[in-house]
């Protein structure tokens, strides 16, 4: 490899100061015409690359965000992986028999998929460079707090890190907190619509279906987004005056192995629920998977819906009664959020409540009334 090309040798080969070099690349405008085209045009010849942690020094910003979210469980089976490069690597094909009961336990993050696609977009949009961090267990402590010293500003997902943890590290970068209310904090939040569409989604059971027995499908025990859910699930039977236990019975994991799972618990009680209401997609899924293996119609003999809005619910048979939240939306929203502090740090604090849509598809309605 060749040595790069500095400053130095650009100045030189356009016959002009560093420091024209410097306004040419950062302040075009400022420059002469005639002089700006010479020196992009030295730029190009010698293959020059600015700096980006030169910049950063001399402004005091990196260009770089940072986003944190919580590791997946599917970190849990990761294995070493050998790189060879002899023969012994060069690929190859097998066949598979995949039957329908053949249960894939790793993990679909759909969700955050979409998520991290709404960020990536608005980050190349805004000309930020995006920095994606996973940490889990007694290493997401140590994760957040080596991004916060990388980045201009951090976003981070409800739940991945503790409240005390994000009071301290924004007193020294911007934080964005996404997906959960504020909870007595001075920091940005962007969130969506949880409660108003599970309690929306449930009043159309009970009211438009006649569904009086209804369980509620809880995901992680310590989701912002979940504890929402749940609360719309009991606010839409409070005001019908019916009765709901004080925390949900069946739990999940947000996975669609985890929803199988309960599905199969349910298959083996005497009598099922009218309706299966899940606190996400994948869930609902899961679900709808033991249903099938058992004989149980969805939605004649079992109601099954879920929240997210997943691409998975609409290719599902049947296609799968849902709340569409605006995951891309979310990420491209907490971003312009983060922008909008790095430009104005001194602005109030916002929260940002994103709609939501409840999608009635197949899984709720039953064929006498579809």
């Amino acid at each position: 490899m060749t040595k790069a090309p500095t400053v130095y040798d650009v100045a030189h080969h356009a016959g002009v100061s560093i420091a024209t070099v410097s306004r040419v690349l950062s302040r075009p405008d400022d420059v002469k015409p005639a002089t700006r085209e010479r020196v992009l045009g030295s730029v190009a010849a010698l293959g020059y690359v600015p700096s980006g942690a030169a910049r950063g020094l001399a402004a005091r910003r990196t260009g770089v965000i940072g986003l944190f979210f919580q590791g997946l469980d599917a970190m849990d089976d990761l294995g070493d992986i050998a790189l060879e490069g002899d023969e012994a690597s060069a690929g190859g094909a097998r066949i598979i028999r995949d039957v329908p009961e053949r249960a894939d336990t790793r993990v679909l993050n759909l969700y955050f998929d979409e998520v991290l696609r709404g960020c990536e977009l608005e980050s190349w949009r805004s000309g930020f460079s995006l920095l994606v961090g996973v940490g889990r267990g007694d290493t997401a402590t140590q994760t957040v707090r080596d991004m916060a010293g990388r980045v201009d500003g951090l976003m981070v997902l409800a739940g991945s890190a503790s409240e005390e943890e994000l009071a301290q590290l924004s007193r020294h970068v911007p934080i964005v907190v996404m997906a959960g209310p504020r909870r007595g904090d001075e920091l940005d939040h962007v969130s969506v619509s949880n409660a108003e569409g599970m309690r929306a989604l449930t009043a159309h059971l009970i009211d438009d279906l006649g569904a009086r027995d209804l369980e509620y499908v809880s995901g992680s025990v310590d989701s912002p987004d979940d504890a929402e859910r749940w609360d719309g699930f009991v606010m839409a039977h409070v005001e019908r005056e019916l009765s709901t236990p004080a925390t949900p019975t069946l739990r999940g994991d947000f996975t669609r192995d985890g929803g199988r799972r309960v599905g199969r618990e349910l298959m083996q009680r005497e009598r099922l629920p009218r309706a299966v209401v899940c606190a996400n997609d994948q869930m609902a899924l899961g679900v709808i998977d033991a249903a099938r293996i058992a004989g149980v119609t969805v939605p004649d003999e079992l109601i099954v819906t879920g929240f997210d809005g997943i691409d998975a619910g609409r290719l599902s048979t049947p296609r799968l009664t849902t709340v569409r939240q605006p995951m891309e939306t979310l990420g491209r929203v907490s971003v312009q959020a983060l922008a909008r502090r790095l430009a104005e740090p001194k602005l109030p604090a916002m929260s940002v409540r994103l709609p939501v849509e409840v999608l009635l598809r197949e899984s709720s309605e039953p064929s006498s009334t579809s």
